[in-house]
């Protein structure tokens, strides 16, 4: 019996479009939107698995909000061009797709994340009207949810955090729906307490959550153990979304694998890792 997983969403009202939803597999999954007759349902361009022929499909320019901005910017010629380039800093395209439904009854329209893991849905009204999450995160949405920036402040954050100085923020009170590698785990902190994540395997935050780095211990850590210079420190109150394989990661040791070597990086995160590289002449 296949596996089928437990999101399903019940209605409740609110400015972005109430869809209904499903989402189905387990390591590879795909989410099922369906749509009620003048509902819509944003994505990112090239997302789509299959859709109901009564679902028309077009392409806009920005992320589709409909005149709620990206950062608030206003519905007009500037503010679509200043929201769409904030998509372009944070890896996304600067063009969604717009699935309407123009027809009767119920029609379902179906997306999937490009890499292996989970795609995480979220009500935007339960967490305060914000989520801030990795970049390249953003599968689907309700439409009206809108994608902007988050930037980190602390340069140090910026500079090793992981995540870079970009993040995605998506604000609104419908329903998004995330991809993140691997399995995913949610925390919940309380106020002050503290949790310390490989800077890889942070996949989002709510607002309340403070990021900054914490260093991974002595020089020994640091140059044998593999888990590089710092840790991303993530304090509370608010939650936290941890994911087991960052894209990155996978990545790295296909790379790794396919390389002249013909095995794993071991030393992926520590300084020897790069060092071996340099002296192997694979850099």
């Amino acid at each position: 019996m296949p596996y089928e997983s437990p999101w399903q969403h019940s209605r409740r009202s609110g400015v972005a479009d109430d869809i209904d939803f499903e989402i189905k597999g387990q390591e590879l999954q795909f989410l099922e939107i369906e749509l009620d007759p003048g509902e819509s349902a944003v994505a990112e361009a090239g997302a789509m698995v299959w859709k109901d022929a009564s679902i028309d499909m077009t392409t806009v320019f920005g992320d589709g909000s409909g005149g709620q901005g990206s950062g608030g910017q206003g519905s007009g010629f500037m503010g679509k061009l200043l929201g769409a380039g904030k998509r372009l800093v944070t890896g996304e395209s600067l063009f969604t797709t717009v699935f309407t439904h123009q027809g009767r009854g119920k029609a379902r329209v179906a997306f999937a994340s490009p890499t292996p893991g989970s795609i995480l849905p979220i009500k935007l009204d339960d967490l305060g009207g914000q989520l801030i999450c990795q970049k390249d995160s953003f599968l689907a949405a309700a439409k009206g949810v809108s994608i902007g920036v988050h930037f980190q402040r602390r340069v140090m954050t910026g500079l090793f955090g992981g995540e870079g100085f970009v993040m995605q923020s998506l604000t609104g009170d419908g329903w998004v729906f995330v991809q993140m590698g691997g399995t995913v785990v949610e925390r919940d902190l309380r106020a002050g307490e503290e949790l310390h994540v490989d800077t890889g395997c942070l996949a989002a935050f709510t607002p309340g959550v403070t990021f900054d780095l914490v260093t991974a211990g002595g020089v020994k850590s640091v140059l044998f153990g593999g888990e590089g210079l710092f840790f991303a420190r993530l304090r509370g109150p608010g939650k936290v979304w941890v994911q087991s394989l960052p894209f990155s990661r996978l990545a790295g040791r296909m790379l790794a694998a396919a390389g002249s070597r013909g095995g794993q990086n071991r030393g992926e995160g520590s300084v020897l890792g790069g060092l071996g590289d340099f002296i192997g002449g694979n850099d």
